[in-house]
């Protein structure tokens, strides 16, 4: 769906697309939901705003709202696919006034509203209409031809999308074409030239939805071994049709552990006195799941070794160690000491030991012009 226009009415709201000739209509007093062929069903007195896609629905005191995406700003191409930034977006209330509020109602409702408006304005979602940026380019080069036949919310990977609490009212079959996944995280596409060659460089990081939060106030594991804050970032090279793809993840230690914010630049971390069979099972399911996605694993620790961080890095060596994974490899590296006073040339030592294991790390190259598809073992 390539954005479009929506429509308003006193009892409906109209959703039409740019392409196709199907229409979105939601009575907004009963908030039922129906799609039609547009036949000019459209009142010629609605009222009609620009819309660039539909990001879902939210209840609030007041009632249902509907949200829309109305701005966008282009970011870039991968795989000459659009990758657009949500820019600006509106919520449409359902009800027609706050009457039916009381004043202290009112102004929780508008409270609440500012709240998810701000959210929605911070300048890191981002989507495409024809790109599925919830995959790396391998998984969509894995992923069974039937794939490309489902809309673009099945097609994306769950564990990026932004907006699927707001887009449930959404996902019956004949609307799911009208839903916009929406990603967080960071894009960068840049037009780079090396050696007279010119090549697409660009960075996708795709932030999780399982246990996000602010600094200090999330951090570690939960009982089905969701850390804090996971990122996926892919590093993706274009040169005349040939695209290859580096994937690396990070995310809190995998421990029960907390670190309470106080008056401190850096408040101390805490382990959490949790039953140790507990603890190993919820890391062992992380490394699993890892290993399931992505490989392989070396896990560069690159936390304080001494004081209250080195408790937490202990603790964590020690839980690698019982665990014995396989497919696990732990690498600490106590960055402020070894870096202290500038001295990033000392990376080179971290640079060293991960090379090591550069035999089992892998890439993903498709290569069209001289051989189909050359994949190497994994992504890390």
């Amino acid at each position: 769906m390539l954005g479009g226009f929506s429509y308003i009415t006193p009892e409906k709201f109209y959703i039409e697309p740019k392409t196709g000739d199907e229409l979105l209509i939601i009575d907004r007093p009963s908030e039922y939901i129906t799609v039609q062929r547009n036949v000019g069903q459209i009142p010629a007195v609605s009222s009609r705003k620009d819309f660039c896609g539909l990001l879902g629905s939210i209840n609030l005191l007041a009632g249902c709202y509907l949200v829309i995406a109305t701005q966008r700003e282009l970011v870039g191409y991968v795989a000459g696919h659009a990758i657009w930034r949500l820019a600006k977006t509106e919520l449409l209330p359902y009800c027609k006034s706050l009457l039916h509020l009381n004043a202290e109602q009112q102004l929780d409702n508008n409270l609440y509203l500012n709240m998810v408006e701000q959210v929605l304005s911070t300048p890191f979602h981002y989507f495409s209409y024809s790109y599925d940026i919830t995959h790396s380019i391998q998984r969509l080069h894995d992923i069974s031809p039937e794939f490309w036949q489902q809309s673009l919310w099945d097609r994306a990977d769950q564990r990026f999308v932004w907006n699927g609490y707001l887009l449930q009212s959404f996902k019956h079959l004949e609307l799911k074409n009208f839903c916009l996944p929406l990603l967080q995280g960071f894009i960068s596409i840049n037009q780079c030239v090396i050696n007279g060659h010119n090549l697409t460089w660009a960075i996708v990081s795709r932030r999780s939805i399982s246990r996000a939060g602010t600094r200090l106030f999330k951090r570690g594991l939960d009982k089905d071994g969701n850390v804090a804050n996971f990122v996926e970032t892919e590093q993706i090279i274009e040169y005349q049709g040939d695209r290859a793809s580096f994937v690396q993840v990070r995310g809190s230690i995998p421990l029960f552990w907390q670190q309470s914010p106080d008056l401190r630049y850096k408040p101390p971390p805490t382990l959490l006195e949790i039953d140790p069979q507990e603890q190993h099972s919820a890391c062992l399911r992380h490394l699993v799941n890892l290993a399931e996605l992505y490989g392989k694993q070396v896990i560069v620790d690159l936390v304080d070794q001494k004081g209250a961080e080195g408790a937490l890095e202990k603790a964590f060596k020690n839980t690698i160690n019982i665990l014995s994974y396989p497919s696990v490899r732990y690498e600490p590296f106590d960055f402020h000491a070894e870096c202290r006073k500038m001295r990033w040339d000392r990376l080179s030592i971290l640079i060293d030991r991960v090379a090591l294991d550069q035999d089992e790390m892998g890439f993903f190259f498709n290569f069209k012009r001289w051989i189909p598809i050359f994949i190497t073992r994994g992504c890390f």
